[in-house]
Order: C-alpha cells, then structure tokens, then sequence
C-alpha cells in the first residue's frame, strides 16, 4: 500500500510541477552565481588592466630613465634584525644608480614607521649611506605607510612636483597611476638588480591585484586623509 501511495505521488502532476520548479530555481542560482563570479572578476582584473595600460610608456631602466630633481623609493619590509628585505634593497640599489648616474639629485625614502621598533625610512636611509650616497642627499618620510601615503605626502608634504619613482615592475603601474592620479608626475624605474623565485613574484602579481583594486576604492569612492602635518618642502627654489 505504502509503495502504491509513493508512486502515485511521484507519478502525480503536482509532484511533477515541484520537481519543474526546483530545477528552475537552481538554475537560476547556477546562472546568478556565474554572473555574479563574472562581474566580481572583471572587477579584479580591470583595474589592473587600466593601470598596466596606463605605466606602459612610463617605466624605464635606469640607464634610459628620464632626469628628475628627486627619486621616490617605496617601502618593502623589513627583516627580523631591522634591516631592509632583499625587495627593499633592490629599490634602495636602484635608487642609489639613478643618483651617481646624475639622473637626480635626491632621494626620497618613503616607508612604515608607526611603531619605534619598526622603521623602513630609517633602515633605507642608512642603506642607501652605506652605498656612498651622501646623507644630505637622502631625505625621510617617516608616514609612506602605502602606496597611496606615498604618493599624497609627496606632493602635500614636500612640495613636489613630480619624482622617478623606484620599485618593482610588478607594483610600478599601481604606484604611478595613484600618483599621477593625486598630482604628483611621475615616471618609473624597474628595481630589477635581483632574480626573484617565480612562487614570489606570483604572490606579488596576485596581491597586487587586491592592492589595486583596493587603490582605485582610495582615489574614487572613500578618498582617506593620509597623516599629513607641516609642510616639508625638499626644494625652496
């Protein structure tokens, strides 16, 4: 009897109707969470597209690069001992062959300090004096905490106009898109004295994606007030 009652029941219009239905609605959900899987990685990507499109004519080696008055070195960590990582020495080195070469007269170095014991300006400056550069061409931003920082402080903080900016090929779009975009002309130069494991620079690609993204939500919808304070200006004249 039980057997006769379930067949009748799948085999009626209803349960027909039912089973319609919920193939319908999966597929609904199917085609909504591909189209929401789609606009969320073309979110991701485009960005970085932009940006990449944008630094296509604007990075250089050093030995091509254009003269500026002043080179901005990005931050890149730090090791357990305070010293730069081997990311934030080749910056530092780049820098340091734009200086002896005559292609600008200053250093900048922008990093974290917003604790004592962890100071990226500090340990590049002090890097970059190890390597011959003299102390009065070396000048600190102790609030480059990103990117973003950097290139907001650079223009509001020290005045400048425009500046080489010195960092690796794979965040050099992001940086000179959000200082072009904040006023501050930019050109880049690749950090490249160093062969980096292909893991890494895969990790570096990947985050940079969320960097840039997160770097487009700064300049267009939330807009954040870096530290700022008294003007500092490199160059008086």
């Amino acid at each position: 009897m039980l057997l006769v009652s379930q067949s009748l029941i799948i085999d009626s219009p209803i349960f027909a109707k039912i089973i319609a239905m919920l193939k319908r609605t999966f597929k609904w959900i199917w085609h909504a969470t591909l189209f929401a899987g789609g606009v969320g990685l073309l979110g991701l990507l485009l960005p970085r597209l932009f940006t990449s499109v944008h630094a296509w004519n604007r990075i250089y080696s050093v030995d091509s690069s254009p003269s500026d008055r002043i080179a901005i070195i990005f931050g890149a960590g730090l090791k357990r001992d305070g010293t730069p990582t081997a990311v934030l020495r080749d910056r530092v080195e780049t820098g340091v062959h734009l200086y002896f070469q005559g292609k600008v007269e200053k250093l900048l170095m922008s990093g974290d300090n917003q604790i004592a014991e962890y100071n990226e300006p500090e340990a590049m400056r002090l890097y970059a004096i190890s390597l011959g550069v003299p102390e009065q061409a070396v000048v600190v931003d102790y609030a480059g905490r990103r990117t973003y920082d950097t290139c907001y402080r650079a223009k509001q903080i020290f005045g400048l106009e425009s500046a080489i900016l010195v960092t690796q090929k794979f965040h050099l779009p992001r940086a000179l898109f959000l200082c072009n975009a904040l006023g501050l002309k930019a050109a880049g130069v690749e950090a490249s004295n160093r062969n980096y494991l292909k893991r890494s620079l895969f990790f570096w690609n990947v985050r940079e994606q969320f960097a840039t993204l997160t770097a487009f939500m700064d300049l267009f919808v939330e807009k954040p007030t870096p530290i700022l304070g008294q003007p500092e200006p490199i160059f008086t004249d």
